[in-house]
């Protein structure tokens, strides 16, 4: 894919607290067009990262939709090897709110409206910090598990957008669950031929093209 707008982009490094309550810093990206209409934070699923092929895919997408993204590391590498740290959707939601504090305290990003992005369990932890955080104007999740927000999903005020690959039985099955839960402005949207990882040809282009859309309409900066 070759953008067409300019967007900087920078390394940044996001204060957070250890379970232990110790201090620690997550490594991220933030990228911003020359005119961003929205920020979208990114959180990538169970044994993902912020390098993540496929979210950096979708976030050129939405560049060229004129929005700004934060790709991060919601856990350590130390944290990241224990694997009850990545299926522990508090912890995870707040690093997302850990985030949202970061974003709303540089100057470049403070005023945008946000949006967030999950994937796998990272939308679960996208879900649940969106129930908690009046700022989140917008929930997309890609193939993910809504289902364990559990309670959070009926408290979600933000337009929630859920992409489900048509073959991926189990998980589309668990997305319509918890799409019944959800009480704000909703949309189930099925990518034929997609399996889990939306590996197959044009499927992994088709949720990056709704998830934009998505975005698009309902992140809007204050006039």
């Amino acid at each position: 894919m070759t953008l067409t707008t300019a967007v900087t982009a920078s390394d940044v490094s996001i204060p957070a607290l250890a379970a232990s309550g110790s201090p620690i810093s997550l490594p991220g990206r933030l990228a911003l067009p020359e005119t961003a209409h929205g920020l979208v934070l990114f959180a990538h699923g169970s044994g993902s990262s912020r390098l993540s092929p496929r979210n950096q895919y979708v976030a050129g997408v939405l560049h060229e939709s004129w929005l700004g993204t934060l790709l991060f590391d919601l856990l350590t590498e130390r944290e990241s090897f224990d694997r009850v740290n990545v299926f522990d959707i508090g912890l995870l939601a707040e690093r997302l709110a850990a985030a949202i504090r970061f974003v709303a305290g540089r100057e470049e990003t403070a005023a945008l409206p946000l949006g967030l992005f999950g994937a796998s369990t990272g939308a679960a932890a996208a879900l649940v910090a969106a129930a908690h955080e009046p700022r989140v104007k917008s929930v997309v999740s890609r193939g993910g598990r809504p289902d364990m927000a559990g309670g959070a999903l009926a408290r979600v005020a933000a337009p929630t957008l859920l992409i489900v690959g048509g073959h991926d039985e189990e998980v589309l099955t668990l997305n319509r669950l918890a799409y019944e839960q959800i009480t704000a402005e909703k949309q189930l949207a099925v990518v034929p031929g997609a399996t889990h990882l939306f590996e197959e040809s044009g499927t992994l282009e088709e949720a990056a093209r709704l998830a934009a859309e998505w975005f698009a309409r309902h992140l809007r900066s204050p006039s």
